[in-house]
């Protein structure tokens, strides 16, 4: 099961981070990938590191703000490998601020970047999985696209993550009899490069052992499995799916 041989893997935000682990876990599942992001001498190096293990790799440097990045993205893809299976939607940043607080240029640098670049992928590289009337796409939120939070004002990453939420049921009620699915995983707190200094704070570790369940954050390889179950040919009956992968933070 979750043999994913011979099924192509478009990885947003693959230069670091959960965008970097996902492409890692696709690629020993038996994908082969095609890995975007703006800093390309980053995908270039995990290109290398992922084609030495027997998996063909296309690196292509894309902004997911800019409609003709993702355009052009989709179109080397579907010229390279002639289909497109599986869509992650992993690029995102925020700048972070309350409501009160927060200037219009904040405002909508993250709504463009966490929310409607997923709706530019989705109808870029969703484009060239109808063709083929197959296509498994995963949209990653977070947590507080479910929640709001009483320890860091971040009035648009909430909005936009809680967008990207509504957008994955509208989008698997649309794209159903296309035969393309379409999930949401929402992490918790997991370490990535805009995350690490605020989770290394003691402030914040003790506000995780108070309210994650599990009393930790996320290490590692633990959002692989959800996002290759979504993926596979065995989830084929699921879709509209929001999926917490949080240590319990939302259950509570």
């Amino acid at each position: 099961m979750f043999n994913l041989s011979g099924k192509v893997a478009v990885i947003s935000g693959a230069s670091s981070g959960l965008g970097m682990q996902m492409a890692r876990a696709f690629a020993e599942q038996g994908a082969d990938l095609v890995i975007l992001a703006r800093r390309i001498e980053r995908l270039e190096e995990l290109k290398k590191e992922i084609e030495e293990k027997g998996r063909r790799v296309l690196a292509i440097k894309c902004d997911v703000t800019v409609t003709e990045d993702i355009d052009n993205a989709a179109r080397i893809a579907e010229e390279t490998f002639s289909h497109v299976d599986i869509l992650v939607n992993c690029a995102g940043s925020s700048k972070d601020k309350g409501v009160l607080e927060m200037n219009d240029e904040e405002w909508d640098f993250t709504i463009a970047t966490d929310e409607t670049s997923v709706f530019k992928m989705t109808r870029a590289f969703g484009n060239v999985m109808k063709k083929n009337n197959y296509g498994r796409i995963i949209n990653i939120a977070s947590m507080y696209g479910m929640v709001g939070n009483s320890e860091i004002p971040t009035i648009a990453y909430h909005t936009s993550k809680g967008g990207v939420v509504n957008f994955t049921r509208a989008a698997a009620a649309e794209l159903a009899t296309s035969n393309i699915t379409v999930n949401c995983i929402c992490p918790g707190y997991f370490y990535t490069e805009l995350t690490t200094q605020v989770l290394d704070t003691e402030m914040f570790q003790e506000f995780a052992r108070t309210h994650v369940p599990m009393k930790r954050y996320g290490q590692e390889g633990e959002l692989n499995a959800a996002a290759i179950f979504l993926a596979s040919n065995e989830a084929s009956y699921v879709t509209g799916v929001i999926l917490p992968v949080d240590g319990g933070y939302t259950c509570v």
